[in-house]
Formats: structure tokens, sequence, C-alpha cells
């Protein structure tokens, strides 16, 4: 017998939406429902094996039983605007996968599934429903089955009329009469007062009908029930009625239309499901897609002795796609290059470097350098910084280095958790790569090109051509010369310093007991809680499974509750200083004295660069004591000098430019104290009049804006009332009226769009502002106010970089850039460079961009960081 699947489209997609967390593509589109209904599907597909298979729908406006009760359905809740929004998307699906959709006006698509399965089960097709909606079980039969979703979409319960009736002790036809007596709320179907589903199902049993319940209302015990029975006898038959579900809907069904025979667009429904980044469901759909290509034989072409090598290196043309793999260490000295894929010409080289060079190093990196040095071989690269980082060591360049797919990717989408080419090809092409080892290392290369056209296409599609360009690309060479210099480390300071913070610690641990009265555990957050919370008496703010929550943000909000919590801080502050910087710095100081930290240009999603072992952007300086590492931190030979270059206060120039506000401007232009002025506009008094605290709190509210602040957090911060914060940033944007005008286009537009953009067109996509939890859409708020401008600061920094890179280059100067902390350069510089060089920086970073708004950089000298900080 032929089976028919029928898809109860919006009760799938709606038990799908509440059953799976929110899921949103990188451009903010919801796609948890359209998930679960697909891999539903698949589900039935792979168990049924249906011949045919169909998708109905509720069409939008009344239908027959609204006409006849208004009442029908009323007081359900809206649907929310990220599940509708996947009704298209189900749709297109459909479409692309050849699957019949059914949806006729005035009628629900129970009517046109009821219609639907009558009809096949007289042309002898055996039926499933599958439906997260009880009221389909009416329609169960001999050959129809009813297929009832449970605990979200992992689980069903299938009913055909003997198991209904086992279950449920009436059957399929008699469940509308039970559901006549005592109605539904969810469809607003009224049944009759007083009788629940225990009930009803007992008269049911007992009389078969509603009919015949009402006949024999005199035989029925209860007197409540009997009166409500005679009372409400019409009621009860009307929701009898409108509990019905159609079975001769008008239309036309063609079986040989509807008939599932996989001829469905692959390729359109493969860009569509890539577009979603749907990948699982991707391999469902396509799995017997590449079953030919996996049986063909795999040619890798192994270069394992030097004369080979030789050869490839001279005859290598055109464009090489290269893939390679290192040995990694914390120390710079140690990583070693183990392997290089290159992919030219359509055929695979796998060269393994080990073998090479343990027989002739010299010779091996000679044969290297010609690859690697040749200007006509254009060369595209996966995460080409570490590749010239290590080449570095070994003295050899890169030329005609095009493109590298890794920042390509990171440029079309900041918040994916990971640019290896593997999960690109995943994505991009659509391809889940197999094999062993070797075989997926030749196969992942060989797919770099195709990558690779995807990409640089994507780069000029979102107008990112001058950002990765002019950029992000030359930037690349920019850190790996950061990496390779290294910044020289004082041991016997570092040395020194740790002596010294054990000392602080113990005398800070000493303080802590003392005014408690007691030693204890303080890295103990249940010790601690008690001293705090039980024999000191603090208020408290948070409990958790365990007991008493001691966070930082508890800590904050107890600051000024007892001399203890500052101490607490500062504790936690100097031993996380210590083991992070003090003690971390000393085992990650590589043979030549120096530390060499790897630079991130694929982590962050505002565009920001991020350091790693150790990092070095988060230093905290609020202590002296944090301050203090910073001393460790020295030149690279005695006659240097560290020069610290760090923009003025770059985002609230990135606003003002931004936004276009003359006011904030003209106080740029004019060199104005800007927290001052903003101090003077806020509490309404001359600027020689603006105290110390006045600025303090103007200077809150400035940065507060550009992180998209509200009156509450702003209120917190400034430890005053809600009310005095709202009356602040009311006159903050009375005063500067574009600002508000700009960040409220802002969340527009990334309500819109579902990203926002800065200067250079960096593109960061805000899939939580069209989240339906108010929490959540807030957080998106925020963030489509400050991602623009943190990331066109971020721009700015990033192309200062490459520009004084190549100018101290191009001069042949021997100072280098030897480390970035978001708005700062430190440079190593020799003291017969120095003038020449504070005025390269000066002029390049100032003069980055052409803009309204005057960039500002102040520079430092000294023996150490710290001296030039």
């Amino acid at each position: 017998m032929e089976k028919l699947l029928i898809l109860d489209s919006n009760a799938l997609l709606n038990r799908a939406f509440y059953a799976i967390p929110e899921l949103t593509n990188s451009e903010g589109i919801h796609t948890n429902a359209v998930y679960g209904f697909v891999n539903m599907l698949f589900k039935m597909k792979e168990e049924l094996k249906p011949d045919y298979i169909v998708a109905t729908f509720d069409k939008k406006g009344p239908t027959f039983r609204h006409k006849e009760y208004e009442e029908y359905k009323a007081g359900r809740k809206k649907m929310p605007p990220e599940l509708a929004e996947q009704f298209p998307i189900i749709k297109e699906v459909l479409d692309l996968m050849g699957i019949t959709k059914y949806e006729l006006e005035g009628f629900e698509a129970d009517d046109i599934i009821g219609s639907l399965a009558k009809y096949a089960e007289k042309n002898n097709i055996e039926v499933f429903i599958l439906t997260g909606d009880r009221d389909a079980l009416q329609l169960a039969s001999d050959n129809i089955n009813v297929i009832i979703t449970k605990k979200g979409v992992t689980e069903t319960a299938k009913y055909n009329f003997k198991s209904f009736v086992d279950e449920f002790g009436v059957t399929p036809t008699q469940f509308i009469d039970v559901k006549g007596l005592m109605g539904d709320k969810s469809d607003n179907i009224p049944g009759v007062p007083g009788v629940g589903e225990k009930t009803a199902y007992k008269l049911i049993q007992t009389y078969g009908s509603i009919e015949e319940v009402l006949n024999n209302i005199d035989s029925i015990s209860g007197k409540k029930l009997k009166e409500n029975l005679e009372t409400y006898r019409e009621q009860a038959i009307f929701s009898k009625r409108l509990a019905t579900i159609m079975t001769d809907v008008p239309i036309d069904f063609d079986l040989e239309e509807i008939k599932n025979q996989d001829l469905y667009n692959k390729e359109g429904l493969k860009k569509f499901l890539l577009k979603l980044q749907m990948k699982s469901v991707l391999d469902k759909i396509l799995k017997d897609d590449n079953e030919e290509d996996k049986n063909e034989d795999i040619e890798i072409n192994y270069i394992n002795d030097l004369n080979s090598f030789l050869e490839l290196s001279k005859n290598l043309t055109d464009k090489a796609y290269i893939t390679y793999e290192v040995q990694n260490s914390e120390k710079y000295s140690e990583i070693q290059l183990l392997c290089m894929n290159i992919y030219n010409n359509k055929e695979n080289y796998y060269i393994k470097f080990n073998e090479l060079f343990n027989n002739d190093k010299d010779s091996s990196c000679l044969a290297l350098k010609n690859i690697m040095e040749n200007k006509e071989l254009k060369k595209i690269i996966h995460n080409g910084k570490s590749l010239i980082t290590i080449l570095n060591k070994l003295n050899i360049k890169i030329e005609s280095f095009e493109f590298d797919t890794a920042i390509a990717a990171y440029l079309i989408n900041s918040a994916r958790s990971s640019y290896d080419l593997l999960s690109l090809i995943n994505e991009y092409l659509g391809e889940d790569v197999k094999g062993n080892e070797e075989e997926i290392k030749y196969i992942v290369n060989s797919k770099l090109e195709e990558v690779y056209n995807i990409l640089s296409e994507k780069i000029k599609e979102e107008k990112m051509e001058e950002l990765y360009y002019e950029v992000e690309h030359p930037l690349i060479f920019v850190l790996s010369s950061m990496e390779s210099l290294g910044f020289n480390i004082n041991k016997n300071m570092l040395d020194d310093l740790a002596v010294k913070f054990k000392e602080e610690i113990k005398t800070t641990e000493k303080e802590i007991f003392d005014l408690a009265e007691e030693e204890f555990n303080i890295n103990s957050p249940k010790q601690l809680g008690k001293i705090l919370f039980e024999k000191l008496d603090l208020p408290v703010i948070k409990k958790t499974k365990t007991g008493y929550s001691t966070n930082a943000d508890v800590l904050e909000k107890l600051q000024d509750k007892h001399e203890i919590i500052p101490k607490i801080t500062y504790y936690r502050q100097i031993t996380k200083l210590n083991s992070t910087y003090v003690e971390g710095l000393k085992n990650v100081i590589d043979v030549d004295g120096k530390i060499h930290s790897t630079f991130n240009q694929t982590v962050t999603t505002t565009g920001r660069l991020s350091s790693t072992e150790p990092n070095l952007q988060n230093i905290p300086i609020k202590y002296e004591m944090g301050r203090e590492i910073r001393k460790v931190f020295i030149p690279d030979e005695e006659e240097d000098v560290l020069l610290s270059c760090d923009y003025s206060q770059i985002e609230l120039r990135v606003l003002a430019e931004l936004s276009k506000d003359e006011n904030m401007i003209d106080a740029f232009k004019h060199h104005s104290d800007i927290h001052r002025k903003t101090a003077s506009e806020v509490f309404r008094v001359p600027l020689d009049e603006v105290t110390s605290l006045m600025r303090s709190r103007a200077k809150a509210v400035n940065f507060g804006i550009v992180y998209g602040i509200s009156d509450f957090s702003l209120s917190q911060d400034l430890h005053i009332t809600k009310k005095e914060a709202s009356e602040y940033m009311e006159i903050y944007f009375e005063r500067y009226p574009k600002i508000k005008g700009y960040l409220d286009g802002l969340i527009k537009e990334a309500k819109d769009n579902g990203f926002v953009l800065t200067i250079l067109n960096r593109r960061r996509f805000i899939p939580e502002i069209k989240s339906s939890n108010k929490i959540v859409k807030s957080l998106g708020e925020r963030l489509a106010m400050n991602a623009p401008i943190q990331g066109s600061a971020a721009d700015i920094i990033k192309l200062a970089m490459v520009n004084v890179y190549n100018k101290l280059n191009e001069k042949g100067l021997d100072s280098k850039i030897i480390l970035q902390v978001h708005d700062e350069l430190i440079l190593n510089v020799k003291k017969y460079e120095l003038e020449e060089v504070k005025n390269i920086v000066k002029n390049e970073m100032e003069k980055v961009l052409n803009m309204n708004v005057p960039l500002e950089v102040d520079i430092n000298i000294g023996s150490t960081w710290y001296e030039a900080k």
C-alpha cells in the first residue's frame, strides 16, 4: 500500500519554535522553528519512506468557523514575530524540496488535512498525519495514522483507530463529542460549563454521543451537571460542530502532482540552507550527493626528498593555494613548521618539512624561499599570519600574498566561533569532508580555491574591498612583525616584583583577617560568604545554590557598607595580577629574553585586536601594583627608548564624526576639555565653575553614551538616583541633539538590516535586537549603538598601524612597532631616530582618515613601558 505523509505545518512550526532554543544565522534571521520542522520531516521520511508528501498551512483571515462564532480562537496570543518570519522560509524550503503546499481561504489547515486524508484513504493509500495538535486525533482510522509530537520535537506518539480506542476508551469520532462537552480553551470553544475532561469522557463512554447524552439527561446523576447540560444544550451541539474537522473541502487533489520522487532543486536548496547556516539539515538532504566522488582514487603528491622539493619550487605557476601545519608552543623559538599543502594547477602537493629539514635544512629553506619569494606566483593562504611569523625565523619573506581566506571570512561574519578551513568548506560549499587524515588534508586544500572564489566575491558584494585590501590584509604583516620582534623583559625586575607582590598579598590578607577578626580562606566563596553575611551581617545581595554570592557585582554593591570590602576587591586584583602576569610572564620569557605575544585578528566581534600568550591588553591599571607590571617591559637595547602613542578620546571623536553633531565637533576642533564642556552643559554652570566631581560625572555620561548606557546603569555607576541619571542624559541629548538622532538611527538600522556598519564598512550583525526577550533585545540595542563607534575606532587604529609600519620601512628605519593595546601603539625606537619617528607616528596616526573631527595623539617616551605611559 502506498503512503501519504501530511504535514500540519502551522502546528509543527509552533511546536518546534517553543521546543528549540532561539537560533539565528549571522544576519539575525530566526531559524529554530525551521530547523525543528525540517528535522521532524526527515525523521518521518526515514521512518515511513512515504510515496507522497504534502504540507498544509492556515490561510490568514477568518474561516467559516469565525463567521459562525466571532469568539472562535479569541484570546489567543499573537504569533511572536520571531516565529512569523520563519513561515516564508519554510515555504521556500518546501518549494525547493518539491513538496506541494495546500492552503485555502475560509478553511483551516485541519480541514484540508481531513479532506486529504479521506481522499487518500478512498484511493487505498495509507495516511500519516504529522502534527502537534490533538484535534487531528478525530481523523484516526484503520488506514489514517495520526502522529502527535511530544516533548518538543524528539518524541512522537502514533494513533490509528485501535490504538486510540485502547488508550482513550472512545472512538476517534467520539473524541469530537468529548471536545464538544468539555470545550477547548485554546480554540475558545465554549462546551458545557462545569464539564471537565474526566466527566466528558465518562458521559461519551456511557451514552456514545452528545446527542444521546442530551436525550438521557434525566438518568445522569448530579444536580448541577443536569442543570448545565439542560441550560447549555444548544451550546454543546454548536461546540461539537465547531470542533468537527471538515473532510470535504472544495479543493482538487492530484496524486501524480504530489508524488514525492526526490526531484527537488538540490542546488537551490543547498544555497538557501547555507545562507540559513543550517549545515546539519543540509547534510541530511544532500547526503547522497557525492557518493560517486567518495570512491574516486585520491592522488597526493608527497614531497619527501630535497630533489623533488627543489624541482617543485621551479615549476609552480599562476596561483598557489596554501595551507600548512605548525608545531605550536608558548615560546616563539619553539614554533616549528611541520608541513605544507600547495594546490597548484589542479595538482596537490604535500610537503613534510620535518623530514626535509632533518636531511638538509639550508637547501630545503632555499627551495621554500624560491616558492615564497616568487613574485610571479600569487598566493592564497588560509590564516597566513602564523606562516609569515614562522618564516621570519627562517629569514624568508612572502611575496604576492594576495588573499587570506580566514581574514575574509572574519570580515563577512565576525561572530563565528571558528575560522578553520574545514568549517568554511562546510558552510560555503555545503560539503562534509570525510576520509582518513591524509585524504582530508588533500581534499580540504583542493577546496581552498572554491572557498577563495566565494569569499573574494562576497568581499566585493558587501563593499568591504577597502577594509580588506587596505586595512586587514596589510595588517597581517604588521602583526607578524610584532610577534617576531617581541617585547624585551627585565627579568631581575620581574623577580623583584614577584617578591613585592607576595609581600603585598600577605599584608592585604592580614588586614582582611584583622577586620574579620579571624583567619579564613579568602578565595573560598563559601567561607567569605559566611564572614560577610553572617558574622559581619552585611546585606545579602544574591544567593546561589551553594550559599551566598560574593562575585564582583555583589562586592561593588557593598563597597560602602564595610571597610573589608575594598580590601577583598584589592586582594582579588593583586592575586590575579600575580598569577597571570608576574608568574605568568616568567613562564613565557623566550631564550632571547623577550615575550612574543600572539596577536589575534579574528577573535573579537567589534574589530578590535586581541592578544594571547600572554594577553598584554588586559593588565589592570586601576591600582599602582597593576601599573608596576609595566616596569618590567623595557627596550631592546640600552640605548633604545619606548615610545607610547595613544589616541586621545578616540571613541568620543568617532561619535562626533559619525553623528555630525556640530557642538561636539566644535569642542574637539577648539581642543576643549570635552568632559569639562559636557559638565558645564549638563550642570548648567560656567566652565570655570565646573568642579572635579561634575567633570567626573560628565565623563561617565560621555563614555556611557558611547556604550549605549541606560539611565539605570548610569545611576549605578555614579551612585545617584535613576531620576538624576535620567535628567543628566536628557540635558546631554538636548545639548548634543544629533547624537540622539544618530543613536536612534543605529537601532533602526540594526532592526531593518540585521547589522550596523563602521566608518570603513566593517559589518557587525546584531541578531539580539530582534529577540522577543526584553533583556536580550535591550542588549541588542546597546550593541547597535556601540558597535559602529568601537568598530570605527578599531578601523582607525588598524589603518594607522599599517601606515606607520609602511612609512618606517619606506624610510629604512630601525625603529619598530612592538605592541598595540586598543588605542595605543608602543614602538621600540633608536634614540638617533627619535625625532623622525615621533613626527612619522604623529602624522600618520592623526592624518589616517579625512575627518571633520581632528584626531589627536599623545606621545610619551620612557625607558620602560611604565615611564612611557
